[in-house]
């Protein structure tokens, strides 16, 4: 196990090792792009002893907002031939060539979390203002249910492969999908990464959205993937709250943002399974639960929605493993402790987890998730996510969401913790 100092130092490395000028990639080789929320883990990374560099890795990423107020989920600043899908597949339509889809909005929270360490920057702030609006503004519009946040494909969520989406898979044929060959499987074991299965469903579903301009109007009504999901609900309107503490600091109006919070709080409701007993996802087109308790089911502390509803259900999947939070419960029958969104556990999750759980006054079981998550890094590197029954790595390696986690929150030296600041 490596001294916190030596992890301080290692991460530091990485997110100079990955920075590719203004922007990070999460890894080398696997993922060669600017990645939306990535990016925003990678800035309070960069925060711990670059804040300037921080600002620009958030400014960079909105140069590629699209006219209608998306912000992509990859920019392809410079095209490597070798990733698949590119930007020829999808045929974004923004400024920058990108993908058609977006990520977890995350970005409204940690520009708060940046001005609040750093109120000289309030111009950056500012100017990061109005895109956010207009981002906030993009999902208010055309991908709220009730106020539930739906995605039309599971990349946009960020949990590629997760349980939720096998209901919704079942019922796709992905017709026309062309022949592909994904890199991915040759830099990870592929007992890590999604199926060739899902991945013909994701192709087909970036195929429907090309192939009408990513026109949101049409997708609404055609696409047979539409599924209303906690990790979107809970950060937009986890997102939507420091927005308007930062309308109020700029003396901006705040009607709009308030009735987007109210719509979201309402909306939260839909994503609750009472026979379940959890958030979890409600697909649109099937109307019905997916019943999966996941680890964004716990976000709902960060979204400051649920009380204590959830209380239960966290301690008894933080009892079923070494390391905690898995990205599945292992109590359900489809988990898998390597494969990616279907049990490992991710770091960066377990930090807004945490934070909720700080923000909610669970105190000890926010500083035990810590403690946990400190552990599993310091004795097993910063991989992309880890088994959760003995912290192996998996996924890619030296990971830039990792190292940024670990300075900002995990390390006993260099890490915050939100809900004492």
């Amino acid at each position: 196990m490596a001294d916190a100092t030596t992890c301080d130092r290692e991460a530091r490395a990485i997110l100079a090792k990955n920075d590719r000028g203004g922007y990070t990639v999460p890894t080398a080789n696997l993922y060669p792009y600017q990645w939306n929320w990535d990016s925003v883990f990678a800035a309070i990374g960069f925060a711990e002893h670059d804040m300037d560099r921080a600002w620009t890795e958030i400014e960079t990423l909105f140069r590629g907002q699209w006219s209608n107020g998306m912000v992509p989920h990859i920019l392809f600043h410079q095209v490597d031939p070798g990733y698949f899908p590119g930007p020829d597949v999808w045929r974004g339509v923004g400024p920058i060539p990108s993908s058609g889809i977006s990520q977890p909005p995350i970005a409204g929270t940690f520009v708060r979390w940046l001005l609040d360490r750093n109120p000289g920057a309030q111009p950056r702030a500012r100017a990061l203002f109005k895109p956010l609006m207009d981002w906030h503004r993009w999902f208010m519009t055309w991908r709220n249910e009730g106020g539930a946040i739906v995605v039309t494909h599971p990349w946009e969520t960020g949990r590629d492969n997760c349980p939720d989406w096998d209901g919704p898979f079942a019922a796709i044929e992905p017709e026309g999908v062309e022949q592909y060959y994904r890199r991915d499987t040759t830099h990870v074991v592929e007992e890590e990464r999604p199926r060739r299965y899902d991945y013909d469903r994701y192709l087909y579903l970036v195929k429907l959205g090309a192939e009408c301009g990513w026109d949101e109007a049409q997708l609404k009504d055609t696409t047979p993937f539409r599924v209303a999901d906690p990790t979107m609900t809970f950060t937009l309107l986890r997102s939507t709250r420091d927005l308007k503490a930062m309308a109020e600091r700029f003396k901006e109006p705040v009607d709009e943002i308030d009735r987007w919070i109210a719509e979201m709080e309402d909306g939260s409701e839909r994503l609750w399974n009472a026979e379940a007993g959890t958030y979890d996802c409600y697909d649109i087109r099937a109307g019905k639960h997916t019943g999966v308790v996941s680890n964004a089911s716990f976000l709902s502390w960060y979204a400051g929605v649920g009380g204590d509803r959830m209380l239960e259900q966290f301690d008894r999947i933080a009892g079923l493993t070494k390391y905690y939070v898995p990205s599945t419960d292992p109590a359900h029958p489809a988990y898998e402790p390597k494969r990616y969104w279907r049990g490992p556990v991710w770091a960066m999750m377990n930090m807004l987890v945490a934070t909720g759980l700080g923000e909610a006054g669970h105190v000890d079981r926010a500083k035990a998730l810590t403690d946990n998550t400190r552990a599993l890094i310091s004795k097993n590197g910063f991989a992309e996510y880890f088994d959760p029954t003995n912290g192996a790595p998996a996924g890619g390696r030296d990971f830039t969401w990792t190292a940024a986690v670990w300075l900002a929150w995990a390390s006993p030296n260099t890490g915050k913790t939100p809900w004492a600041a």
